[in-house]
C-alpha cells in the first residue's frame, strides 16, 4: 500500500470516528444508506471491471503502445482525447483503465487526455445539455473543456 492510500485510509477512519462521537444513529444510518446503494452499483461495476478485462485481453499491449505510445505524442494524444470525448463511463471506472492502459504501454500525456476529457467533455450527452442549456452554452463549454484537457494532459506529461 502507497503512502496517499494510507493516508487517505487513515483520514477517512479518523473522520468516521469523529462523526460517530458526534452522532451515532447519524453515522450508521448514513452507512447503511452507503451500503445499499453500493450494493445496486455492484453489478455494473464487476460488468465494467469485465469489460476492462476483456478490451485489454483483445487488444495486445503492442496495439495499445503504438496507437498511445510515445512515437508520436501529438496525434495519440488527439487520438486519446477524441475516444475519451465520445466515451461515457463513470469516473471510478476511468481511473483504473487509464492505469491498466498506461501499464499496457500508453504514454501518460494521451492517457491523461483520454481521461480529462472522458469527464470534461460530453459528446454522447450533448443533446440533452443542448435542451438544458442552450446550443451555444454547450458547445462553448465542451470546445474550452476539450482544449483544457488537452493543456492538461501535456502539463501533466511535463510533470512527469
Amino acid at each position: 500500500m502507497d503512502v496517499f492510500t494510507l493516508i487517505f485510509l487513515i483520514i477517512a477512519v479518523g473522520l468516521t470516528v469523529v462523526s460517530i462521537i458526534k452522532d451515532k444513529r447519524k453515522t450508521f444510518a448514513a452507512m447503511k444508506k452507503s451500503k445499499s446503494m453500493m450494493g445496486n452499483m455492484l453489478g455494473e461495476i464487476i460488468a465494467i471491471i469485465f469489460l476492462i478485462g476483456l478490451l485489454l485481453t483483445l487488444i495486445p499491449p503492442e496495439t495499445i503502445q503504438s496507437a498511445l505510445g510515445s512515437a508520436n505524442t501529438f496525434v495519440s494524444t488527439i487520438l486519446g482525447a477524441v475516444v475519451g470525448s465520445i466515451t461515457l463511463i463513470p469516473a471510478f471506472v476511468a481511473f483504473p483503465l487509464v492505469g491498466s492502459l498506461v501499464d499496457a504501454g500508453a504514454s501518460i500525456i494521451p492517457a491523461v487526455a483520454f481521461l480529462t476529457t472522458l469527464t470534461m467533455v460530453g459528446v454522447v450527452t450533448f443533446p440533452l445539455e443542448k435542451k438544458e442549456f442552450g446550443t451555444k452554452f454547450a458547445l462553448t463549454r465542451n470546445i474550452l473543456s476539450f482544449g483544457f484537457a488537452v493543456v492538461i494532459a501535456l502539463v501533466m506529461g511535463v510533470i512527469l
